[in-house]
């Protein structure tokens, strides 16, 4: 019978101190590709809230991108027509709003005074002069996303803007109670948005006939302390 010495049976087994080292690299492979598919997972989340956030703040305003600037105030001649940008389309979709087609009409904004400083609901505005020669128009004010509170009145059309003598208007865009066309802040505090809304104009054809003249002038008369 063969028979196996002590030495040579140790030599052959595989004591605990032999598989200690395996069984650490093993621990360290798993712990490995857990962190790298922790980290991926990470990344892909990450990337899809990013997304979601700016998607949301990018439609919640006005259009992002396309815009003709003329002075202080801002032409949009394709934000409803058929080759408009999937922002646009996405901010009127989210806001429910139709907006006016090629040869209807033409869209303005504006988010700064003609000094370039941002439209701030604590302080008061002077928009005086003219419009652009139009069937009718609208101009309203409204704040990024959802107001406190419906304000009293929002808007002024053409039909119904006190003039002067020599036919020109002056708006107070005010936190206060002001005399005559008082245009009323949609919200306490924040930026505010002025959007002018000419309908069967002539400028609709070419945004290049427009001209800062054209335009109604907005001042800042002072800010709440």
């Amino acid at each position: 019978m063969d028979m196996q010495t002590p030495a040579s049976a140790g030599r052959g087994a595989e004591t605990p101190a032999r598989r200690a080292p395996r069984l650490g690299a093993l621990l360290r492979g798993a712990t490995s590709r857990s962190a790298r598919v922790g980290l991926v997972v990470y990344a892909l989340a990450l990337g899809g809230l990013l997304g979601l956030v700016t998607a949301d703040y990018a439609t919640s305003g006005g259009y992002p991108f396309g815009g003709t600037p003329v002075g202080s105030w801002t032409a949009w001649p394709k934000a409803g027509s058929f080759d408009a940008d999937p922002y646009a389309r996405a901010v009127n979709a989210r806001a429910g709003d139709i907006p006016l087609a090629v040869g209807e009409g033409m869209l303005l904004t504006a988010s700064v005074d003609d000094g370039g400083r941002t439209l701030d609901a604590t302080c008061t505005y002077r928009l005086s002069g003219i419009t652009p020669p139009a069937r009718a128009w609208t101009l309203t004010v409204t704040g990024r996303g959802k107001a406190e509170q419906a304000p009293m009145r929002d808007n002024f059309t053409s039909t119904e803007i006190l003039r002067d003598a020599d036919g020109l208007f002056a708006i107070l865009l005010s936190p206060e109670v002001q005399p005559g066309n008082w245009l009323p802040m949609p919200r306490p505090r924040g930026p505010v948005r002025l959007a002018l809304r000419l309908y069967d104009t002539p400028v609709a054809a070419s945004v290049s006939s427009l001209d800062r003249d054209s335009l109604p002038v907005i001042e800042r008369v002072g800010c709440a302390r």
